[in-house]
């Protein structure tokens, strides 16, 4: 195992310079760069695990979801100022595909996987609920604010509305942190796991600093090479998407699903481990931080970048947003879910899924 999720990062790298910028990729080429994407999700799931067992949590978790999310600005950042059609929609649309999947798909498929050996999941609501409400206000102030402004014409920020919800983003989100991992840690724990490290991982020393701190490596060389891959197979996604007459918005959908596999992943296996509250770190912490990383990065990004910035959502992006947020208040508030909460966060991923097919 350790040979392998050692050579999966170096590989999926070693892949990305020698395919980086090439177009037309013969389909042998494809299927190989699909396979090696794969194997380094595993591995930068594997290490993420590693890393979040030394350092504890919810140390572990925001690992992971920063890690994801820097990358992810970066791969933004790139593609905008690489221009071509759907630019100036696209950090609205991968931040908005991002909240969708987190707070839905990987928040829904957590508690499904969570109340389905003991019939409910059961996961600290303060701060749960401490992260939707900041979750909530992000989301309002980056991408439903400016659909309504009059500064600016269409869905965009005037410079100095643009500043002050990058300056806000980035306060918020700092505030977050702080709290989850000084003032009130213990609200960010499993439920019964007073000292954070997990009832299984008690059978289990916790890696040296040195096994830590090569994973932790290895974890951003994996990950370097997901958000990578996945640019070099988007072409062979905007073909297919092309073929088959879907709307161009649908190739940020697919993109960020890739991106977030390695979270998906590992909230998976938390909740299997019935560590639900770390699934559901990983889901609204990761939505917390694209949304809070993303928006500063483009709003400084956007000092050189040709063309309009767009970041007003539409009107059926909107009323998703609205009933995501409601329906994760109704989940939260409890502090325990059952399959059915599962079920209905699942149902309304597919719905967003569906309506970027069918807009």
């Amino acid at each position: 195992m350790r040979r392998w999720t050692t050579l999966a990062p170096v590989l999926s790298v070693l892949l990305l310079a020698g395919t980086w910028g090439r177009k037309d990729l013969p389909g042998v080429v494809v299927a190989v760069v699909a396979v090696v994407l794969a194997g380094a999700v595993l591995a930068a799931v594997h290490h993420a695990e590693v890393v979040a067992h030394r350092v504890g949590e919810p140390y572990g978790s925001l690992v992971l979801a920063v890690a994801v999310t820097v990358i992810e600005v970066g791969l933004i950042v790139t593609l905008m100022v690489s221009g071509g059609d759907g630019t100036e929609t696209l950090a609205r649309d991968t931040v908005f595909a991002a909240v969708m999947i987190t707070c839905n798909g990987i928040v829904g498929l957590s508690l499904l996987i969570g109340a389905f050996r003991r019939g409910t999941a059961s996961f600290n609501a303060e701060g749960t609920g401490g992260a939707l409400a900041t979750l909530t206000v992000l989301a309002t102030l980056s991408l439903v604010l400016p659909t309504f402004t009059t500064g600016a014409s269409g869905s965009e920020f005037t410079t100095a509305q643009l500043a002050f919800a990058a300056v806000a983003s980035i306060v918020l989100y700092g505030l977050f942190v702080l709290t989850q991992t000084v003032r009130h840690r213990d609200y960010f724990l499993p439920v019964g796991d007073e000292d954070g490290d997990g009832v299984e991982d008690e059978h289990a020393a916790p890696p040296s600093n040195r096994a830590a701190l090569t994973s932790l490596g290895l974890l951003m060389v994996a990950l370097v090479g997901v958000v990578g891959l996945a640019k070099v197979e988007s072409p062979s996604i905007e073909k297919a998407v092309d073929a088959a007459g879907f709307p161009q918005a649908v190739v940020g959908v697919v993109i960020a699903l890739l991106v977030l596999l390695p979270e998906t992943i590992a909230a998976a296996n938390a909740a299997r481990r019935d560590r639900v509250q770390i699934s559901l770190n990983l889901g609204l912490g990761s939505a917390m931080a694209s949304i809070g990383l993303t928006i500063p990065a483009i709003a400084v990004a956007s000092i050189w970048l040709d063309g309009p910035l767009v970041l007003g959502l539409g009107a059926t992006q909107l009323a998703l947003l609205v009933l995501t947020v409601v329906v994760s208040a109704l989940t939260i508030v409890p502090g325990r879910a059952t399959r059915l909460q599962g079920e209905v966060h699942l149902v309304l991923f597919a719905a967003f899924v569906f309506l970027a097919v069918n807009p």
